[in-house]
Order: structure tokens, then C-alpha cells, then sequence
């Protein structure tokens, strides 16, 4: 059971802040999940073969050609700032 201390403890967690009057309605809520999830727990799955997805997938893939690249002038047309041929991006420190 989720209690407002919990509530709290999540929230610190995620660095979301919540409103008092908000805590009580994230307990009742996270219970409502938990409770869920009881239900699920209950079901038989003995003879349930485990699957790791519900549909069949298949890979697509293209054979890997060498064809012609654009130009250099080509790819920086559109870039909203160049300097000296290259993209020219903001300083992140």
C-alpha cells in the first residue's frame, strides 16, 4: 500500500514538485495501479507459453550500396549557422 510518505518520496525522486492537496489523490491513484496489478497476479499463466513480443516481426533490410553523397556545399544549404565549410552549433558546457 502507498502511503502520502511514499508519495512524497517519489516525488523527490522525479524532482516534481506537488501540492498537498495533490498527495492524497496520487495515493489513491498509485493504489488503484497496485491493485491492478493484484488482480493480474491471480490470473493462471502455468501453462502459458512466456513471449517476448505478440506479433511476429521480420527485419527488412536493403543491401548496403555506395551511392553518390551530396556535396559540401550541398548539405550546409540549409544550416541555420555555418563558419569555415562546417555546422556551426552553440557551445554546450
Amino acid at each position: 500500500m502507498i502511503t502520502r510518505e511514499d508519495v512524497e518520496h517519489i516525488s523527490w525522486l522525479a524532482s516534481i514538485k506537488i501540492e498537498e492537496q495533490e498527495k492524497d489523490e496520487f495515493v489513491e491513484q498509485f493504489n488503484s495501479i497496485l491493485d491492478y496489478f493484484h488482480q493480474l497476479d491471480e490470473v493462471d499463466t502455468e501453462n502459458v507459453e512466456p513471449t517476448y513480443r505478440v506479433v511476429d516481426l521480420e527485419n527488412v533490410f536493403r543491401d548496403d550500396v555506395a551511392c553518390k553523397s551530396l556535396s559540401q556545399e550541398e548539405s550546409l544549404r540549409n544550416a541555420p549557422r555555418r563558419e569555415e565549410g562546417y555546422f556551426k552549433s552553440p557551445r554546450i558546457v
